[in-house]
């Protein structure tokens, strides 16, 4: 079953649901490297739920507030801007995807888990590796399957053909979404970022993440593009068996981004305290 002709990328965008508010100011402050503590408490004060749900966080058992933690102003002072902003966002969003009506055999909860664990994992590398944009790792991990999740809300029966072509010829899922469509999830995803304005590193990592060999990012060595770091946490996620699709194999890239290509030295000590943060975090949402 093949598409007629390359489906419009921008009528998907479209058919996301809009921002929030507090989605579209924390997205913004992405780009300012001068934000403050204020203006962050600021944004997520205004939205009651996401307030609760990151003081709910904060006073978990993984920063061992107890309780004692009653104002977000508080919570950013304990966690800092980068670490509650990056909270904030993975909330948001999945409320938002949340309220996308999806086909039969999609799991919400996976693809979350998924692309949690990779923004996770990724941010905990960007710390260490010699990163362009290291301050957009979380995001673009967030995000880099975005594209996945648009296929399958507005092409369920191309969705459901490259499903059946994955498990019928066991080839990787961006070929069969470019054999399905003639076009790949992550050049959705890049699109999707380009209409949002973020950052141009986050949307050539999130567009590269299969190939951060061909993103055009300048970058002169040791220093290497964000989408290395979203392509070795991707693959390393997927080798744990925590992939977004229905059918994502252990190791969907084949093995050919491991974190060791990032120059990190003990990697051992990253790959715990990910596990760690992880592990807690990911109850919260």
């Amino acid at each position: 079953m093949k598409s007629t002709g390359p489906p419009s990328m921008q009528s998907f965008i479209e058919r996301l649901p809009p921002l929030s508010p507090t989605l579209t100011l924390l997205l913004a402050t992405l780009s300012r490297e001068d934000v403050s503590f204020a203006k962050i408490s600021e944004v997520i004060e205004k939205d009651p739920v996401l307030a609760g749900n990151v003081l709910g966080l904060v006073n978990s058992s993984l920063y061992g507030q107890s309780g004692n933690v009653s104002s977000i102003r508080h919570a950013v002072s304990l966690l800092g801007v980068n670490k509650l902003r990056n909270a904030a966002l993975s909330m948001s969003i999945t409320r938002m995807w949340d309220k996308m009506r999806t086909p039969p055999g999609w799991s919400p909860k996976r693809f979350n888990k998924h692309g949690l664990a990779v923004a996770m994992l990724a941010d905990t590398l960007s710390q260490e590796a010699p990163l362009i944009y290291p301050e957009g790792a979380f995001v673009a991990g967030l995000l880099h399957d975005l594209g996945k999740l648009m296929i399958a809300v507005c092409l369920p029966r191309e969705y459901a053909a490259i499903e059946t072509l994955m498990v019928e010829t066991d080839r990787p899922q961006v070929e069969c979404e470019t054999e399905i469509l003639g076009l790949t999830h992550a050049d959705l995803s890049g699109d999707a970022m380009k209409s949002w304005n973020l950052p141009a590193p986050i949307e050539a990592a999130v567009r590269n993440h299969h190939g951060p060999e061909f993103d055009p990012t300048p970058a002169r060595p040791p220093r290497m593009a964000l989408s290395y770091a979203i392509a070795t946490a991707d693959e390393y996620v997927n080798q744990l068996g925590w992939g977004a699709g229905a059918h994502a194999q252990a190791a969907d890239q084949g093995g050919l981004f491991p974190i060791e290509i990032l120059g990190i030295n003990n990697v051992p000590r990253l790959l715990s305290v990910f596990h760690e943060e992880f592990e807690s975090v990911s109850a919260s949402f």
